[in-house]
């Protein structure tokens, strides 16, 4: 949906617009969803600023209005995408104080992020400028925010040590994560559902072993 000067959690996928003048929110979340077509299907290096102005319908000297560069662009769409992620799993600690419903609804939030409509995950998960030191921060920020929210959970409940609960958080985050790749790549012919519950069985035997 469109969202203000600063981005919104989700980035719609809007068709072309022509005709009108559009707020400067409205047309900033127009370039961003088109910016985003591009960049899954070609990726960062291959995405030309022209292929970005002709499928959101704009000329380039109004995409050079509202963003910079390309990287620009693609920065915004990270800070999007990485801020959506990290408020999912933040949500799914929050949601409740059962532990085993933490654990489900963390493996979820990995599950609907990398399934979600425009495959904003590509971006975070998957980018292919993860060397330019603006990006890794950007993806090293969404895994940092994700971990210390799991880890926070952790600590509170089996008062095991920071250290403790920061790498029992990397491994869940990590499982969840691949897991729910592997998944939505078809790798393993099991229903959303069923993939969700393996996983957070899995872990939540692990994580319940440890004292309160």
């Amino acid at each position: 949906m469109p969202g203000d000067d600063n981005g919104d959690a989700q980035v719609a996928v809007p068709a072309p617009h022509s005709g009108g003048r559009l707020p400067r929110s409205a047309r900033r979340a127009q370039l961003l969803g088109a910016a985003q077509q591009v960049f899954v299907v070609a990726g960062y290096h291959q995405a030309a600023m022209d292929d970005i102005a002709d499928a959101a319908g704009v000329s380039k000297p109004v995409l050079y209005q509202h963003f910079s560069s390309k990287l620009d662009l693609y920065l915004a769409l990270l800070d999007t995408h990485v801020a959506d992620l990290i408020a999912r799993i933040e949500d799914a600690m929050s949601i409740t104080t059962n532990n085993k419903q933490r654990v489900y609804a963390a493996v979820s939030s990995y599950f609907d992020f990398v399934g979600s409509e425009g495959e904003a995950y590509r971006l975070v998960f998957e980018s292919d400028l993860r060397n330019d030191p603006q990006v890794s921060a950007r993806v090293e920020r969404a895994q940092t925010g994700c971990i210390e929210a799991i880890a926070q959970a952790v600590a509170s409940d089996t008062h095991l040590d920071s250290t403790r609960s920061h790498f029992l958080s990397v491994a869940l985050t990590g499982a969840s994560e691949a897991s729910a790749r592997r998944w939505l790549n078809g790798a393993e012919s099991l229903s959303r559902e069923d993939a969700i519950e393996l996983v957070s069985v899995l872990l939540w035997r692990g994580i319940s072993a440890f004292p309160k």
